[in-house]
């Protein structure tokens, strides 16, 4: 099993609904759902292009997938997970716009946010001592050689290569898109997203993942609302 701590709005939130949607899998239920139909591109093409985030779910990735440390327990996981968002007040992304971030799609802030990497660097460190060491096809699957020297040194270190000051939020909406196809998606992500690009975004709940098995999807364990954990709510 392996974890991860993403920031995810509530299941009923409209991102949240549309995003499912668009990927065709709600990490809240776990369950498939039906594509809506886009002109600029065909369904199968859709389903193909978007594989590797149905996966994930729909988040923005604050402490990347990790299996946990062989003296540590689950117990004591959700305990420090809670405490974290107990700890860290909700705040607000003044815009978020579609971006092309190499070969994939993504929603990010519009403008650099303090507070946004803020709360990826805190988690980072926060749940550090709960990581197990990677394995050395958990670095090859990073492709280290096309890291640059800190992303590698952070990889090593934090066992994931966009940190600190490689960190940059994303809302993943797309797997690797061929060259030829980009504009064909960018125009159906428009339409698909228009209600919340240009937009500001809330940052108000951060969730706990699981991946019961490598490879299978993962699904939201908890999502707790910032600044208590008093509201836990359980998938």
């Amino acid at each position: 099993m392996r974890y991860a701590i993403y920031f995810a709005p509530p299941a009923d939130d409209r991102l949240s609904q549309t995003a499912s949607r668009w990927l065709g899998r709600d990490a809240f239920l776990d369950g498939a759902l039906a594509w809506p139909e886009m002109m600029a591109l065909a369904g199968e093409e859709q389903r193909a292009l978007t594989a590797e985030p149905r996966r994930y779910g729909f988040h923005g990735t604050l402490k990347a997938p990790f299996a946990l440390a062989a003296e540590r327990s689950e117990t004591e996981l959700i305990a420090a997970f809670d405490e974290f968002a107990a700890e860290i007040e909700s705040f607000e992304v003044p815009e978020i716009t579609l971006h092309q971030i190499g070969p994939f799609f993504a929603l990010v802030p519009s403008a650099p946010s303090a507070r946004l990497e803020n709360l990826g660097e805190q988690a980072v460190r926060r749940f550090e001592p709960f990581r197990a060491p990677l394995s050395e096809a958990d670095v090859g699957r990073r492709n280290p050689d096309k890291l640059t020297q800190r992303q590698r040194d952070y990889l090593t270190a934090w066992g994931y290569p966009y940190v600190f000051e490689e960190f940059q939020f994303h809302l993943t909406l797309t797997g690797p898109v061929p060259e030829e196809m980009r504009c064909a998606m960018r125009e159906t992500l428009e339409v698909a997203f228009d209600a919340f690009i240009g937009q500001p975004l809330t940052i108000s709940t951060v969730a706990l993942f699981v991946e019961p098995q490598r490879g299978a999807p993962f699904t939201v364990h908890s999502l707790l609302p910032l600044g208590s954990a008093s509201a836990r709510k359980i998938a």
